[in-house]
């Protein structure tokens, strides 16, 4: 289970880079066509596109490499057993919240299926197409949060990823 977990939040981080270079394809393609006197339609919705799917699949995987930013001063004067119990406050909060986006994202895809949603530039794109992506990184998101929250309740410390040529964080 733990590799095909660690797979998953790897997938969806090659896929927010792919989003990212989706991105960048973009805006080249608008400049160039700027500078080329030629135009296509859609670029700039099409990079928003890209960077809001990128932001949201590289999610879990940042929560999971310990990137996401963490506000620790209460955590750092509590004793061993408030410590605990407000970590596993915070992560039951954050399964709460990242369940919650999940649902509404998946929710606003599926709405937007059923109601041949398009978007009101003139690319006229099927809304859900773009908005899958978020959809797909909250939910990962949500089974990273409760894959640290399952591992906080067994007394196992949380996984994060590190890498030996990386700068050194502040704990």
């Amino acid at each position: 289970m733990r590799r095909f977990l660690d797979a998953l939040y790897h997938a969806a981080a090659y896929l927010a880079a792919f989003f990212m270079i989706g991105t960048l394809a973009m805006i080249l393609l608008s400049v160039a066509g700027r500078l080329l006197d030629f135009y296509v339609r859609g670029t700039d919705a099409y990079a928003g596109y890209c960077m809001a799917a990128a932001a949201f699949l590289a999610l879990a995987h940042t929560l999971k490499r310990g990137e996401h930013i963490r506000v620790t001063l209460i955590l750092e004067h509590a004793g061993v057993k408030a410590k605990r119990a407000l970590e596993i406050w915070c992560h039951l909060a954050g399964v709460l919240l990242a369940g919650v986006l999940a649902w509404f994202s998946l929710r606003l895809v599926w709405q937007s299926y059923s109601f041949h949603d398009i978007s009101q530039g003139n690319d006229a794109t099927p809304l859900w197409i773009p908005q899958l992506a978020m959809a797909l990184g909250a939910s990962v998101l949500l089974v990273a949060m409760l894959d640290d929250l399952v591992a906080l309740l067994r007394g196992q410390p949380i996984r994060m990823e590190k890498l030996d040529n990386e700068p050194a964080h502040i704990e």
